[in-house]
C-alpha cells in the first residue's frame, strides 16, 4: 500500500519549487532534444520554419567544410545559434511541463501500488464484515460497476460511489489537506476518489470508472500536458502567427532577385537569418508554455481544469454566481443579540436561551451559550440534581417540530426554534403571543439575520420571551474582493434560498451587485441562460446533483471535490479543496493567462520591428554602400554585416530564455478596467519591446567584436 500523505507532501513541495529548480531543468534539457522530432515540431508552424532553416544552414556548413572553404566561422556560429533558437523554444515548453510531470510521478504511485477487496456485484453486507465474500485483486483489474470493500487503512482502489457504510477518508493524496472528510452512502458526500485512504469504519464502493479513465488518470494526463488541447484563442493566435510567417517567407524570398539584379546576391543562410529574426519567434516559442503554465498555476491552487478552454473562459467571465452559504458567509450562523419582548428583561431571555442550548452541539447552539456567558456572565449549569439524577431532559431538534429545548425537573419547559413552530407550541400550552414579537422578527429578517423565538412554560402558563438574533457572518474582506471584481468589469450575483428581505440585507453588507432569493435549481439555470443570451460569460460553483445542470450550462463550472459524481462530471473544473470562494482566484488566474499571452505577443511583434532596423541595412550595405539609400535605417551603426546578423540572431535566441520566467509565472495581475490594462501593457511591453532589442543587439555587436568572433 502507498502513503497518500507522502504523495501530498511531494506535491506540495513541487508547488513551492522555484522556476529553475535543478531536477526540472535537467529533465527539460533532455526533453528539449526529444521535441526536435518533426512530428512534434510541426505543431508549432513558426518554430518548424526555424527548424528547417537550422537544418539547411547546417547542411550548408558541412558542405563548405567538405569543400575546404575558408572563413566558415560566421556560418558555423549562425548554425549554432539557429539550433539554440529551436532548442530554447522546446526548453520553454519542457520547463512548463516539468512541474506537472513531477506532480504526476507522485500521483502515478498511488494509482499503481494498491490492491482491492472485490465483492460480488450488488452485495449488501449490513455491517456483517466477517462473512463478506471478498476476493483480493489488483486495483488495475477493476472495471465499472464492480463492488469493493474498503476497511480502515485501505487505499480506495478506484473512483466510485459509496453504496453502503460511512467512514472518515484521508484525501491528502489528492487535495494535500491532512484533515479527513466524511464519505457516506446517499446524499452529496457519496463520491470517492481512487488513491485516497479509509481511516475508520468501512465502505462498500461501486466502481464508476474503468482503468485509464479515473480521476487520477485524468489528473496525470492534464498536469503532464499530454492531453492538453489548444484553446480557441491559442488556435486563433497560431493561425495569425502562421500567416505572418508566410508573409515574411514571401517577403524574404523576393529580396534575392533584387540582390541578384544588383549583381550582389545574398547567401541563403543570411536570408534564413533575416527570416528567423523577422517572424514572431519569441511568442511562437513561448505560446505553448504560457498555456501549460496557466493550467499549472491552477493546479498550485488545487484546482484541476478539464481543459485550457475553461481557463481562458475564466479570464473572460462577465458574471459570477456565488452561493451565499459557505462562499460569501461563513456558513455557521452566530448568535449576536437577545431581543426580549415587553415585560421580559434581556437577562431572563439569555438565561432561558442558554438553558435550551446547553446540549445543542450545533455552531448556532454553541454561539448562544457563549453570547449569554459573555453578555450576562451566565456560567455553565449543573445538569444533575443534588442526588446525582438527571436534572434536565433535553428535547432535540427535529425537522417535524422545527424546535428544540429542555424540560426541567421543577416542571418548567423551554423551547427555541422557528417562529411559527414556537408560537404553535405556546398556543397548545394555553398561552398567547405578544403583539411586539412580529416587529422583532421582522427587524431581524430585514437586517439579514435569522430569528429564533424563545418561549417558556411555567406554573403561570406559557409565554414568549423574545428572539435570538442569529446573524450570517459575512467573511472578512469579501466587500474588498467584490470591489476588485467590479474594477475588472465583473458583475457578482449572490444565490440564496433566504427570503428577499434577508437576501437584500446580506447582499448590501457583502457588496455584491445583485442577488437571487429563494433560489431553486431551475432558477439558477434560468439566470445563467439569461446572462448568456445577453452575450455574457458566466461562472459558478456547485457540489450537489441538483447543481449539475447549471454547472454544465455555465461557461466556467467549478465542482467541489466533496460533491457528487454528477456535479464533478458536469463541471469543467474541480476544486480539490472544495472551497467555493476560490472561484475569484480562478477568474484572476484566467485573466492573468490572457494578459500574459497578449503582453508577450505585443513584445514579440515590437521586437521584430526593432530587429528590422538592425538586419536589413546590414544585408544590403554591400549593394548600396554605407552612405546608400538605406543609410537612414542604419541607426544602430553596427560594426559589420556579419556582426549585425549574428547579434540579431543571438539576441533572438537569448530573449526566449530571458522571458521563460515571465511566461511561467505570468504577468503580474492588478484588477483594473480593460482599457487601463491595455494602455499599461502597450507602454511596458510595446515600447519596451521596441527599446530592448536596440540595446541588446548593440551590446552583442560590441561583444562579438571585442571577442574577435567576426
Amino acid at each position: 500500500m502507498n502513503n497518500p500523505s507522502g504523495n501530498a507532501a511531494s506535491r506540495s513541495a513541487s508547488n513551492r519549487r522555484p522556476v529553475f529548480a535543478g531536477d526540472i531543468v535537467r529533465r527539460a534539457i533532455v526533453d528539449a532534444f526529444r521535441k526536435l522530432h518533426p512530428r512534434l515540431m510541426v505543431r508549432n508552424p513558426v518554430m518548424f520554419v526555424v527548424l528547417l532553416g537550422s537544418v539547411y544552414t547546417t547542411i550548408a556548413l558541412v558542405r563548405d567544410v567538405y569543400a575546404g572553404k575558408s572563413g566558415i566561422g560566421f556560418l558555423a556560429q549562425l548554425a549554432i545559434w539557429l539550433w539554440f533558437t529551436v532548442l530554447f523554444a522546446n526548453f520553454a515548453e519542457a520547463m512548463a511541463e516539468g512541474r506537472g510531470k513531477a506532480q504526476a510521478d507522485s500521483l502515478r504511485k498511488s494509482r499503481t501500488q494498491s490492491s482491492a477487496r472485490k465483492l460480488p456485484t450488488g452485495t449488501v453486507l449490513h455491517g456483517r464484515l466477517d462473512s463478506a465474500p471478498v476476493t483480493e485483486v489488483g486495483a488495475p483489474s477493476l472495471r465499472r460497476d464492480d463492488y469493493v470493500l474498503c476497511l480502515p487503512g485501505d487505499v480506495i482502489p478506484g473512483d466510485g460511489e459509496v453504496v453502503e457504510g460511512v467512514a472518515s477518508v484521508d484525501e491528502s493524496a489528492i487535495t494535500g489537506e491532512s484533515a479527513p472528510v466524511v464519505r457516506e452512502s446517499g446524499g452529496d458526500r457519496s463520491a470517492v476518489t481512487g488513491g485516497t485512504r479509509v481511516q475508520s469504519d468501512y465502505l462498500v464502493i461501486r466502481i464508476t470508472a474503468n482503468p485509464g479513465e479515473t480521476f487520477i488518470d485524468r489528473m496525470i494526463a492534464l498536469v503532464e500536458g499530454a492531453s492538453r488541447q489548444k484553446t480557441p484563442n491559442e488556435v486563433a493566435l497560431t493561425i495569425l502567427l502562421s500567416g505572418l510567417t508566410i508573409v515574411f517567407v514571401l517577403a524574404v524570398a523576393t529580396l534575392q532577385p533584387f540582390a541578384m539584379y544588383a549583381q550582389s546576391p545574398v547567401t541563403i543562410p543570411v536570408l534564413i537569418a533575416l527570416l528567423v529574426c523577422l517572424i514572431p519567434t519569441t511568442i511562437g516559442a513561448l505560446l505553448s508554455a504560457i498555456g501549460i503554465a496557466g493550467m499549472d498555476r491552477l493546479i498550485q491552487q488545487n484546482v484541476i481544469a478539464m481543459s485550457g478552454r475553461a481557463v481562458e473562459a475564466a479570464g473572460d467571465v462577465n458574471t459570477l454566481l456565488l452561493d451565499k452559504t459557505g462562499t460569501i458567509t461563513l456558513g455557521n450562523r452566530q448568535a449576536s443579540e437577545f431581543l426580549a419582548v415587553r415585560g421580559v428583561d434581556d437577562a431572563t431571555l439569555a438565561d432561558r436561551a442558554q438553558l435550551s442550548s446547553i446540549a445543542d452541539e450545533t455552531p448556532e447552539g454553541r454561539s448562544i451559550v457563549v453570547l449569554a456567558k459573555s453578555k450576562f456572565a451566565l456560567r455553565g449549569r449543573d445538569m444533575a440534581d443534588s442526588e446525582g439524577h438527571a436534572g434536565m431532559e433535553f428535547v432535540p431538534f427535529s425537522a417535524s417540530t422545527r424546535m428544540s429545548g429542555v424540560n426541567l425537573t421543577d416542571g418548567r419547559q423551554v423551547r427555541k426554534g422557528a417562529g411559527d413552530s414556537v408560537l404553535r407550541w405556546v398556543r397548545e400550552q394555553g398561552g398567547a403571543a405578544l403583539t411586539d414579537l412580529d416587529s422583532l422578527v421582522e427587524r431581524v429578517a430585514r437586517e439579514g439575520g435569522t430569528p429564533l423565538v424563545v418561549a417558556e412554560r411555567d406554573a403561570n402558563g406559557a409565554r414568549v420571551l423574545g428572539v435570538i438574533y442569529l446573524k450570517d457572518i459575512v467573511k472578512g474582506g469579501m466587500r474588498e474582493r467584490f470591489d476588485r471584481l467590479r474594477a475588472m468589469g465583473i458583475r457578482t450575483v449572490m444565490i440564496t434560498g433566504d427570503n428577499p428581505l434577508t437576501a437584500a440585507a446580506i447582499a448590501q453588507e457583502a457588496g455584491v451587485d445583485d442577488f437571487l432569493a429563494e433560489a431553486k435549481p431551475e432558477d439558477k439555470m434560468a439566470l445563467i441562460r439569461r446572462e448568456q443570451a445577453g452575450g455574457r460569460l458566466v461562472a459558478m460553483t456547485g457540489d450537489g446533483t441538483n447543481d449539475a445542470p447549471a454547472l454544465a450550462q455555465a461557461d466556467v463550472g467549478v465542482a467541489m471535490n466533496t460533491g457528487t459524481q454528477a456535479a464533478k462530471e458536469a463541471g469543467n473544473m474541480i476544486d480539490l479543496d472544495s472551497n467555493p470562494t476560490k472561484l475569484i482566484e480562478i477568474v484572476e488566474i484566467g485573466k492573468q493567462l490572457l494578459m500574459t499571452r497578449g503582453s508577450l505577443t505585443t513584445f514579440s511583434i515590437a521586437n521584430d520591428v526593432a530587429k528590422y532596423f538592425a538586419i536589413i541595412p546590414a544585408i544590403f550595405i554591400s549593394i548600396y554602400g554605407v552612405k546608400g539609400p538605406l543609410e537612414p535605417l542604419n541607426i544602430m551603426r553596427l560594426h559589420s554585416p556579419e556582426s549585425a546578423i549574428l547579434a540579431s540572431v543571438i539576441f533572438n535566441a537569448l530573449v526566449i530564455v530571458a522571458l521563460i520566467p515571465l511566461a511561467l509565472r505570468g504577468v503580474r495581475y492588478r484588477p483594473a478596467a480593460a482599457s487601463l490594462v491595455l494602455r499599461r501593457n502597450l507602454l511596458v511591453y510595446g515600447v519596451g519591446g521596441l527599446i530592448v532589442p536596440f540595446v541588446g543587439i548593440k551590446a552583442l555587436d560590441l561583444l562579438l567584436v571585442a571577442l574577435r568572433l567576426v
